[in-house]
C-alpha cells in the first residue's frame, strides 16, 4: 500500500476475511484513503472489493469531484469499477465506503469464492 499517515491493522471478520484501511488526512479532512475487504487464499490476502480515495496518485481518482466507486477483483486484477455515488466529501466517502463493505461482506465473499473455486465456507 502507498504511504498513509493512519495505518491500522487489518479488523478480522472470518477466519480468512478480513477489512484493511488506511488514510491521511489535513485539520481532520480525509486527504486520501484506502479501503478494502480482502480473502486469505493460497497464502496470500487478496483483494475482493476496494474503494479508494487520491487526488495526487498518478491515475488517482477524487470523489470530491468524480464521486464514489467500488472497484472488484477477480484472480488478482481488477475486473471492473462500479460508480456508487455522485461527487461526495471524502470523510463521508471514506464511512460510506466502509459501511459498503462490512454490510454486504457476505455477498462480496460469496462472489470472490464462486470466481475462484473456493467451496468451504464453514468458518464464515
Amino acid at each position: 500500500m502507498k504511504e498513509y499517515e493512519v495505518t491500522p491493522p487489518p479488523d478480522r471478520l472470518a477466519d480468512r476475511v478480513q477489512l484493511r484501511t488506511a488514510f491521511s488526512t489535513d485539520r481532520g479532512i480525509v486527504t486520501k484513503f484506502v479501503i478494502q475487504l480482502e480473502y486469505w487464499l493460497e497464502g496470500d490476502w487478496r483483494e475482493v472489493v476496494r474503494y479508494d480515495h487520491d487526488q495526487s496518485a498518478p491515475g488517482g481518482h477524487d470523489i470530491t469531484e468524480k464521486g464514489l466507486h467500488r472497484d472488484d477483483y477477480r484472480e488478482g486484477e481488477k475486473l471492473r469499477s462500479e460508480e456508487v455515488s455522485p461527487p461526495i466529501p471524502a470523510n463521508e466517502g471514506f464511512d460510506a465506503a466502509e459501511g459498503d463493505l462490512r454490510g454486504n461482506v457476505e455477498r462480496f465473499v460469496k462472489r470472490f469464492e464462486e470466481w475462484h473455486g473456493v467451496r468451504d465456507r464453514s468458518d464464515l
